[in-house]
């Protein structure tokens, strides 16, 4: 079993940063993928970036690139989200999620996922 608890989201203006952190507990997946996702009211969950806890590996949503930024602190075991020039768009739950069966290329599909947190709710004000 893997725990995982996100922090860090709130209320920013529009053009603002903030830093998601992912924080794992329990059974370690040394091969696993750890994605963030986001989704609003009445939309499907949404893809934002991918992390492998071994290597370097990350993949992003296109969309999100050069805006967001995972990254990763093994000794700690949290996985982070930097998100750069926020706008309303981007107002959502973000989640984390992990899993160590995902084949490559489908990191972005929450489908493969098998462990979720609970959510942080980030809000840009315009």
């Amino acid at each position: 079993q893997v725990h995982l608890v996100e922090s860090g989201g709130g209320l920013v203006q529009a053009g603002g940063s903030l830093r998601l952190s992912c924080a794992a507990s329990g059974r370690t997946l040394s091969r696993a993928v750890v994605g963030w996702f986001r989704q609003t009211p009445g939309q499907e969950r949404e893809f934002v970036a991918a992390i492998y806890w071994s290597g370097a590996g990350t993949s992003y949503a296109n969309s999100l690139k050069g805006r967001f930024t995972i990254s990763k602190d093994n000794a700690k075991n949290t996985v982070y989200l930097q998100m750069n020039n926020l706008n309303s768009e981007d107002t959502a739950v973000y989640y984390c999620a992990t899993s160590a069966r995902i084949p490559a290329g489908v990191v972005h599909s929450h489908g493969w996922y098998d462990y979720w947190g609970q959510g942080t709710q980030v809000t840009v004000s315009s």
